[in-house]
């Protein structure tokens, strides 16, 4: 049976989105480049994610809006983005049935049978590399949230609560990706 790895990035923050990736890997693919995403450098992580993108039988990015933690909490809307990003793969017939693995406590409702394993994320290969294509995917949309929102510096800290995260939201104001339903401690 053919595995598809499902991970998020993004749950911790106060501003963006949390954005989810599927990944279906090929038996030969190498292992080398994969990794826990947060331990990886970013450099290491942008290599990874261009093998993983060209060499992946099947993957897909999903995403689940800042408005949308705010209506319905960050572990449903992780668990949106994790079913947005198996929709997104264009999985071809041939492979077979699917089984899903995903990073946490929480499965994502699927049309195929997914169970969640605590840190898989760091024993799973599908699951790394899908970890990898999330944070490389979340990042990249942090640093374009910098162009048009400079003052808050997504840039540096990717949304984070980093104590000058909070500085600039005290001085001045939340930002219109900010996580309204998250408090912010200054």
């Amino acid at each position: 049976m053919i595995c598809c790895g499902i991970d998020e990035a993004g749950r911790g923050p106060l501003a963006g989105p949390v954005c989810a990736a599927a990944v279906v890997l090929p038996a030969d693919f190498p292992r080398e480049p994969l990794g826990d995403s947060k331990k990886l450098s970013p450099r290491k992580r942008e290599a990874a994610r261009i093998l993983i993108c060209e060499k992946a039988l099947a993957w897909g990015i999903g995403w689940a809006s800042a408005a949308e933690i705010d209506e319905m909490n960050i572990l449903r809307a992780s668990l949106l983005a994790m079913q947005r990003a198996f929709e997104a793969m264009r999985v071809p017939e041939s492979l077979g049935l699917l089984m899903a693995v995903a990073d946490g406590l929480y499965a994502p409702e699927l049309p195929v049978p997914c169970r969640a394993i605590v840190k898989a994320d760091a024993q799973v290969p599908e699951v790394m590399a899908a970890s990898i294509l999330a944070k490389t995917a979340r990042d990249r949309v942090m640093e374009r949230y910098s162009w048009l929102y400079p003052q808050y510096g997504y840039e540096r800290h990717k949304g984070y609560p980093t104590t000058y995260h909070r500085e600039q939201i005290a001085k001045y104001g939340p930002s219109p990706i900010q996580r309204n339903s998250f408090r912010v401690k200054i």
